[in-house]
C-alpha cells in the first residue's frame, strides 16, 4: 500500500496544474510516529509532501463540511463512503470534487502498538505483509494483519465506492466475515453485565469531545452538548453526563456511520466508543438491509418515510 504514493502525487499535481481543483486535502508526515496529518495541498510543491500509509487512519471526509472551494480529495473506502453522506446531506456538491480512490489494506492500530511498546516508537515503515517498530534501543517486526485496527480487520468495502481516478488496482475484498460478532457477545450478556460493560468502557472518558471532533458525521453547528440555552447535558464528569454524550451522539449517527474508526483512533484514553456505532449498524442493516455511503441515489432508512418499513418493534 505504500507503493500507491507516486500516482497519488502525479494524479495531485496534474488536476492542480491543470486548475481543475484549487487544493488537494491529502496526508503529510506527522510529528510523531503512527499519527500521519491531513495536509492542504495548494500548489503541486506542496503535494511533495504527501504520504501514504497504514497511518492515514484520519477520515478527510471530516474536511470537506460547508466548503465552497473545488477540492480533489484522497479517499479510501470508508472516505468515499462518508463523502457520498456528504454529498446526500448537502454539505458539498459532488461537483465540487475530485475524489483520488485508494483502495485500502487496512490501517494500523496505534493503540494497540502503543501499549505494545511501551517505550516511545520513533519510527514505522511498512512492507506488503509486515511492520517494522523502531525505537531508541529496539526494533521488531510484526505481521501486518495482527496489529490493524479492529473496524479494518472486518471492513467489507476497501476499496473506494466513488471515485474520479484511481491511485491503484482495486483490492479484493474481504469475505466470510462476521462484522457483528464484537456486538453479538455484548447482546449476549444479561443486563446487568451489559451495565458493567458500558460502565467500564466510559470509565476513562474524559469529555474532550475527540471523538466527535475527528467524526466526519458531527458538523451541526452546535452541538448539543455545547447548548447553553437550554442546557441538555452538563459540563462535568458526571457519569450520567458521560454516557448521555456517547449515547446521543452515537444515535445521531445511525444509518450514516461507515464504521472507519476515526473516533477510536482520535480517542487519547484509547476506548473503544465504536461499540455504540457498530450496534445500530448492525441493526439498521439488520431491519432495512442498509449500509452506509454506498450509493448517491438512496437515503438512510431513518431520514426515509416507507409505508413497508418494517415494524415489528412497535408493541
Amino acid at each position: 500500500m505504500t507503493g500507491y504514493i507516486a500516482k497519488i502525487k502525479k494524479i495531485s499535481k496534474q488536476i492542480l496544474d491543470e486548475g481543475t481543483v484549487d487544493m488537494v486535502i491529502g496526508f503529510r508526515k506527522g510529528t510523531l510516529a503512527l499519527m500521519n496529518e491531513p495536509c492542504f495541498a495548494k500548489t503541486s510543491k506542496a503535494v511533495d509532501d504527501f504520504v501514504w500509509d497504514g497511518n492515514c487512519g484520519i477520515n478527510l471526509a471530516n474536511y470537506l463540511t460547508s466548503r465552497k472551494e473545488k477540492i480533489g480529495i484522497i479517499a479510501k473506502g470508508c472516505d468515499s463512503r462518508n463523502i457520498i453522506t456528504h454529498i446526500i446531506e448537502n454539505k458539498i456538491d459532488r461537483d465540487q470534487l475530485f475524489i483520488i480512490g485508494v483502495p485500502c489494506k487496512g490501517m494500523l492500530d496505534r493503540h494497540l502498538l502503543s501499549a505494545k511498546f511501551p517505550d516511545e516508537i520513533l519510527n514505522v515503515s511498512e512492507s506488503e505483509d509486515a511492520v517494522i517498530i523502531k525505537g531508541a534501543d529496539y526494533e521488531e517486526t510484526l505481521p501486518r494483519k495482527e496489529v490493524l485496527q479492529e473496524n479494518c480487520s472486518v471492513c467489507i468495502h476497501r476499496n473506494p465506492v466513488i471515485y474520479d481516478e484511481l491511485a491503484a488496482d482495486l483490492v479484493e475484498e474481504q469475505a466470510d466475515l462476521d462484522r457483528f460478532e464484537a456486538v453479538r457477545k455484548i447482546e449476549a450478556l444479561n443486563a446487568e453485565d451489559k451495565w458493567q460493560y458500558f460502565e467500564d468502557l466510559l470509565a476513562t472518558c474524559i469529555r474532550c469531545y475527540a471523538c466527535r471532533n475527528a467524526c466526519p458525521l458531527c458538523y451541526c453547528p452546535t452541538c448539543f452538548v455545547d447548548e447553553s440555552k437550554p442546557q441538555w447535558v452538563g459540563k462535568g464528569q458526571d457519569t450520567t453526563d458521560i454516557r448521555t454524550f456517547h449515547f446521543l451522539r452515537a444515535f445521531h449517527d445511525a444509518g450514516r456511520c461507515t464504521d472507519c474508526g476515526a473516533c477510536v483512533r482520535a480517542c487519547p484514553m484509547g476506548i473503544d466508543v465504536r461499540m455504540f456505532t457498530k450496534k445500530l449498524e448492525k441493526d439498521c442493516f439488520e431491519s432495512f438491509g442498509w449500509e452506509a455511503g454506498l450509493s448517491l441515489d438512496a437515503r438512510p432508512p431513518l431520514d426515509t418515510f416507507n409505508p413497508d418499513d418494517p415494524n415489528d418493534f412497535i408493541l
